[in-house]
């Protein structure tokens, strides 16, 4: 089974290769970059490698400038695979002696295809021996070949008798080898330079694309200045219409002012009229419970008035019936006078008389009494007649 060997970073083209390459029947090894690359080519050897052009570490460039500057790989065919597929990029492909450059993505079986060829061509070209490489990509492009080193050796097979003729073959064959390097090297540097060129073409290519789509948008944006000039002016008139409401707004907004500044007067002196009501109420109400507390004084007056005059009826009852004592006892003494044997009565009546007396002093200290609780009474009565009429006067006034 040929082995091939894919170098990509892109792990969705090394998917899609190992898939291709694995349906026709080939074995694949998979390669993240370039150093990668390398280090399985310095121990296998593949029967086609296909590698990625521009790569972080090294390059395909580079790759292919490596198989062919080792004996055992020179005839290994490499195809480069890029994604853009320029003047440049094949020129580059020449000067390491690529067998080919295929653009990526890849379209339907095109590297299945061209991986074929590659084997194929290169079995049908087999070398008669080892020490006879393939050499035909390396004639293509006009460079030394391996074969310029090995006709020395043959005809130092075929001349063993010949020393000093196979020193001279050697002597050339070293300069060769020496040139070989040389050109080696300028081809590295080419390579490097070829690398950095075509990142910097990318960037340009990159920054081109940015520059046409910003160029694109420009256009869009100079298209719409009729449409934003218009919108301007529409703009322009709102402003305009919102400017003459902003001074009716300001007028508007000094009536309102006016009109707050007399309903807070308004409010304030509502505010006033609310309390002098809750005033009026209140002296309403302390004048109802006056009134009240006066009918009960007066309602007390006349029962203590009523009282009174129980207690002057009573009195003048009691003194009545003092007068009517005293002149009965007038009558007993000057009977006693006369009738000796009246004594004892007389002096029964001496002391109910006594005890009428007594009664009549109480009745006399109950009388002045009742008088000054009447007479307090009264100016009590005077006072509550007097702020009752004061209350009444307010409340007219009210």
């Amino acid at each position: 089974m040929p082995k091939i060997l894919v170098a990509d970073d892109s792990i969705a083209v090394r998917k899609v290769a190992e898939r291709l390459l694995t349906e026709a029947g080939l074995g694949v090894t998979l390669a993240a970059n370039g150093e990668e690359a390398l280090a399985y080519l310095a121990k296998e050897r593949p029967d086609v490698v296909v590698s990625d052009v521009i790569m972080p570490d090294k390059s395909g460039y580079e790759v292919c400038a490596f198989v062919r500057g080792h004996a055992t790989l020179a005839s290994t065919p490499v195809l480069l695979i890029s994604g853009i597929v320029n003047h440049e990029v094949t020129k580059q492909a020449e000067s390491c002696r690529a067998d080919g450059v295929l653009k990526k993505p890849f379209q339907g079986t095109s590297l299945k295809d061209r991986v074929l060829e590659l084997i194929a061509k290169r079995q049908s070209f087999a070398p008669a021996s080892v020490a006879e490489p393939v050499s035909a990509p390396l004639a293509a492009v006009g460079e030394p070949t391996i074969q310029m080193a090995t006709q020395p050796l043959q005809g130092l097979h075929r001349e063993v008798h010949k020393p000093t003729e196979i020193e001279e073959q050697l002597r050339v064959e070293r300069a060769h080898s020496e040139e070989l390097t040389k050109r080696l090297s300028e081809s590295s540097e080419q390579l490097a330079r070829a690398k950095t060129s075509e990142v910097q073409l990318v960037a340009e290519r990159t920054r081109l694309n940015e520059l046409q789509a910003t160029l694109t948008k420009v256009e869009q944006q100079v298209s719409r200045i009729p449409e934003l000039e218009a919108a301007l002016k529409a703009e322009q008139d709102a402003v305009s219409a919102f400017k003459e409401e902003a001074v009716q707004w300001q007028k508007s907004s000094a009536r309102i002012a006016e009109l707050e500044s007399t309903l807070h007067a308004e409010r304030t002196a509502a505010e006033q009229l609310v309390q002098q009501l809750a005033e009026s109420e209140q002296i309403a109400t302390r004048t109802r419970e006056a009134e009240a507390r006066l009918a009960n004084a007066e309602q007390l007056t006349a029962e203590l008035h009523q009282k009174l005059q129980d207690l002057e009826a009573e009195l003048l009852t009691e003194r009545r019936k003092g007068a009517e004592a005293v002149g009965q006892l007038q009558e007993l003494e000057q009977v006693a006078m006369n009738v000796q044997a009246m004594e004892e009565l007389l002096t029964v009546e001496r002391d109910r008389s006594g005890t009428l007396a007594q009664r009549a002093t109480e009745a006399e200290q109950a009388a002045e009494s009742a008088t000054k609780r009447l007479e307090e009474m009264a100016r009590k009565l005077g006072e509550i007649a007097s702020l009752a009429s004061q209350l009444g006067s307010g409340r007219g006034q009210s």
